[in-house]
């Protein structure tokens, strides 16, 4: 058994706040550069470069990517040899996006309840998400999402006999209906089968995945992914909403069983600054 301090778990969420807030993944730099090769409007070749350029400001100056510097979403893969010890482990999450919101100037975005919306002052709490894996080690994924994008996001509850086309037919739908409204380039994540909660996470953390990781997912998965990209970039909406043909830097997908009467589908969308830092204790 490997303890593990909560202590620990604490300053590494700060830290992974502000960085996440600050800068993109260098596979998310990455869609940037390919995405200004491909366009083929020049205003929209042009919104990228400004885009780019306010990345390179940002990291420069140490400063928000975005004003919308999100609700902080956690993943957290724990290992079942690990003993937490020295408190609440989601209290120690929640200590962690305090500190580092105060100390890297963030926004505080977060409301106490959802009807009388008293700020928290301090953007907690997080939504935390656990998983129990094997080893000693905890993964943990820091994921800020903005409510621009996260508004636009989607769920339906397919009837089985919909079936591919029908997830396709809902993919489409929920970028439509996003439009310029998700601050495109945008990235897509899908969450395919399991429950309705279920299909959502996933969904979720599909946002997470690293741009070149092909592991883990069936043939007709991958080759879905593509097809979506393809046809989503041919809706014509653009960098920023003002035409072009690069809408979406990736469409990424997850799936789970489900049951038989079911055909879940999430669509969680998120816009250009797709802010996700991953560390492991």
């Amino acid at each position: 058994m490997r303890e593990i301090s909560v202590d620990s778990v604490t300053e590494n969420i700060k830290e992974m706040c502000i960085e996440a807030n600050y800068g993109l993944s260098d596979d998310m730099l990455e869609c940037f550069d390919n995405a200004e090769k491909c366009e083929e409007s020049p205003l929209g070749r042009k919104i990228i470069g400004q885009l780019k350029e306010n990345l390179s400001i940002a990291k420069n100056d140490m400063i928000p990517i975005c004003q919308d510097t999100g609700m902080t979403v956690v993943f957290m893969e724990i290992g079942q040899d690990v003993h937490l010890t020295g408190g609440a482990l989601f209290d120690a999450v929640n200590a962690g996006v305090k500190a580092g919101y105060e100390e890297g100037f963030l926004r505080k975005s977060v409301v106490s309840d959802p009807i009388i919306r008293e700020n928290t002052k301090d953007n907690t709490p997080a939504v935390l998400h656990t998983s129990i894996v094997p080893g000693d080690k905890i993964k943990i994924t820091v994921a800020p999402k903005g409510f621009g994008s996260e508004n636009m996001s989607r769920i339906f509850m397919l009837k089985p006999a919909e079936g591919i086309e029908g997830v396709k037919n809902a993919i489409l739908t929920a970028v439509k209906d996003a439009g310029p409204n998700a601050c495109p380039p945008m990235v897509v994540g899908v969450g395919i089968g399991g429950t309705f909660e279920k299909s959502a996470i996933m969904a979720k953390q599909a946002l997470t995945r690293e741009k070149n990781d092909d592991t883990d997912r069936p043939e007709w998965v991958k080759d879905l992914e593509k097809e979506m990209l393809e046809k989503i970039n041919g809706l014509g909406i653009g960098p920023g909403g003002l035409g072009g043909r690069i809408t979406v830097f990736a469409v990424n997908i997850n799936t789970y069983p489900t049951h038989i009467a079911g055909l879940p589908v999430a669509v969680n969308i998120c816009c250009h600054v797709n802010r996700h830092v991953t560390r492991e204790l």
